[in-house]
């Protein structure tokens, strides 16, 4: 009779650990594939060509500059810096960079500095929260485990340059 309550206990557990670790890889998948969508979308207006006129027929011809030299003109980048946030380690600043209405690129301005192990912190910290504002395309991002006063000066130095913009 123990033989059998074991086995159940034992299947029953392989049959959770199966489950959880299915839903984590989807979860780990599809956070993946939005990063990887964001880097598509991103690189797509560098690397298109517009579409060449036909020589045979000349309204279209005239038509196909216009429309180009309108788009980039929509498309130009622009900046917009965030506030300087004070940290208990040091005042930290993002500058946004806007591509349409879309949050292109994050930059660093100034980081934490003040010691060898702020800086150390904030050079893991940075790139994940850079990672973080380009998928969430917004402030709310996730904290940085060891790096909980750079994680909220980042986010909030993010929304005001968001609210800049």
């Amino acid at each position: 009779m123990r033989r059998k309550k074991w086995r159940g206990t034992i299947l029953f557990v392989v049959i959770l650990t199966v489950m959880g670790l299915t839903v984590g890889l989807r979860l780990y998948g599809a956070g993946q594939a939005t990063t990887a969508s964001t880097h598509a979308v991103s690189l797509a207006p560098t690397t298109s060509a517009p579409p060449t006129p036909s020589p045979s027929t000349s309204a279209p011809a005239a038509a196909a500059p216009s429309a180009s030299a309108s788009a980039p003109a929509a498309a130009a980048p622009r900046t917009v810096d965030g506030a300087v946030e004070q940290t208990p380690y040091g005042p930290i600043q993002v500058q946004l960079t806007y591509t349409g209405t879309k949050i292109t690129a994050v930059t660093e301005l100034q980081s934490p500095s003040d010691r060898g192990r702020s800086v150390e912190i904030n050079q893991q910290a940075g790139p994940i929260l850079e990672q973080e504002v380009l998928s969430s395309q917004s402030a709310k991002i996730d904290t940085v485990s060891g790096a909980t006063y750079t994680s909220d000066g980042y986010a909030q130095s993010v929304q005001s340059a968001i609210d800049k913009s």
